[in-house]
């Protein structure tokens, strides 16, 4: 087990210089970086690359962002934004040798109203095709791609575990794999330690996040659940904090950070790190 930061905590956009956060990064215990990629373009994967091995650190995973112009099951050019975007990121990932993007792929993020069963049907049908095609670019890079349910003010498409279990089931590839994040499960799951053990095999990444986006453990998340459940199904993947604060304002903004919830970014990364690495590990 390998633990990481998102970037999002600190700098948004990623550019080549964000990697002076590497450093850092690496003196507080780190073993991975988790980056959020806005655009391909923004940054040189090759530069990026040696900065991670200078600093003794790798990338985990490539963090997807899915604004209204990025979705999977929108319309005839959102999708083609979307699935380009992937691709690039894929193609990214393959120079960083970074095995896993993640995230809500399937669609925009702050897509969720009340659909017909029709419609929901037909978007479900749009966004299995999409993500076979993806799956065969990331299968032939050596690649995985991990869906992420989010809470249903985020999304009304994929809310819970069972739900992406039934899309990984339906696309039927072995490059994709469940995403489960500690601040959506408490507001969806009944309990975050049934949803770990029915991911098993499939859960591919794990985001641990207080229950206010604030530091793992100072809340009331029921860790000791998550940490047998993760034992029990014998997860050796990734565990990355992607807590927010108000310090990156777009970030902020996009997920609702209106108040001060801890007092700084290093709190949340430092006390964040020594707590799950005490109850995790």
């Amino acid at each position: 087990m390998r633990f990481g930061i998102n970037t999002f905590l600190f700098t948004f956009p990623f550019t080549n210089a964000s990697t002076r956060w590497f450093k850092t990064f690496k003196q507080w215990g780190f073993d991975t970086v988790e980056i959020a990629i806005d655009d391909p373009k923004a940054f040189d994967p090759v530069l990026v690359k040696k900065a991670l091995d200078k600093a003794g650190l790798a990338c985990g995973s490539a963090c997807g962002c899915f604004g209204l112009d990025r979705d999977l099951r929108g319309n005839a050019r959102a999708q083609k934004n979307s699935m380009d975007y992937v691709k690039a990121c894929l193609d990214h990932m393959v120079v960083l040798d970074c095995p896993s993007f993640i995230g809500p792929v399937y669609s925009a993020v702050g897509r969720a109203a009340a659909v017909e069963p029709a419609d929901s049907k037909r978007q479900w049908a749009t966004v299995v095709r999409n993500l076979s095609v993806l799956c065969r670019y990331a299968e032939a890079r050596g690649k995985q791609i991990c869906i992420e349910p989010l809470n249903r003010f985020e999304t009304d498409f994929i809310n819970t575990c069972e739900q992406a279990l039934q899309m990984l089931k339906a696309v039927g590839s072995p490059a994709l794999k469940v995403h489960l994040d500690t601040f959506h499960m408490n507001i969806e799951e009944k309990s975050q330690g049934d949803a770990i053990r029915r991911a098993g095999k499939h859960l591919g990444h794990f985001h641990a996040c207080g229950s206010d986006r604030g530091t793992p453990g100072n809340d009331h998340i029921d860790w000791d659940g998550i940490a047998k459940a993760l034992h029990a199904i014998g997860y050796q993947g990734d565990v990355v904090i992607e807590s927010f604060t108000k310090d990156v304002e777009i970030i902020a903004k996009a997920a609702a950070i209106w108040r001060k919830i801890e007092p700084s970014q290093r709190d949340i990364a430092v006390k964040g790190l020594k707590f799950l690495k005490q109850t995790l590990a």
